[in-house]
């Protein structure tokens, strides 16, 4: 289960690690998907494709996997709004499938419930609290 574990923490590391430099590298793509009613949309974009760059990377180290787990939480939590203002407003978006920009809904409680696999501490992480508990007494 470890393996697997550790192949998926990678995997999701890598895929917001490639999500966010395509904030970088398409802008325009994520600038149809703003909603209006949020300010200073292309500072917006870079934002959260320089967290996602961050956190994925940061998510992959053994210091600060459980501190970027709980921040890709937190900046999928904070970009959920946008998606629902997507979902809601499909003709604002002729060139997704509605269909789609529904679907990214549920994905984003796939993607939190992911990234808080990793909030959790480790098979080893625990055994040695056990035994430094034990030692203690």
């Amino acid at each position: 289960m470890q393996t697997i574990k550790l192949i998926l923490k990678w995997l999701l590391g890598v895929l917001f690690v490639l999500a966010g430099i395509n904030h970088f590298v398409s802008p325009d793509f994520y600038l149809k998907m703003m909603p209006t009613y949020l300010p200073w949309h292309l500072l917006l974009i870079y934002v959260s494709g320089f967290f996602e760059v961050a956190l994925g990377v940061m998510l992959l180290t053994r210091s600060f996997g459980r501190v970027a787990a709980w921040g890709l939480i937190a900046l999928l939590i904070a970009l959920l709004p946008a998606n629902v203002h997507m979902a809601l407003n499909p003709e604002l978006y002729p060139a997704i499938n509605p269909a789609a920009l529904w679907a990214r809904l549920p994905l984003q409680a796939v993607l939190i419930g992911w990234a808080y696999w990793y909030t959790r501490p480790g098979v080893r992480q625990r055994w040695s609290r056990r035994v430094r508990a034990r030692a203690s007494f």
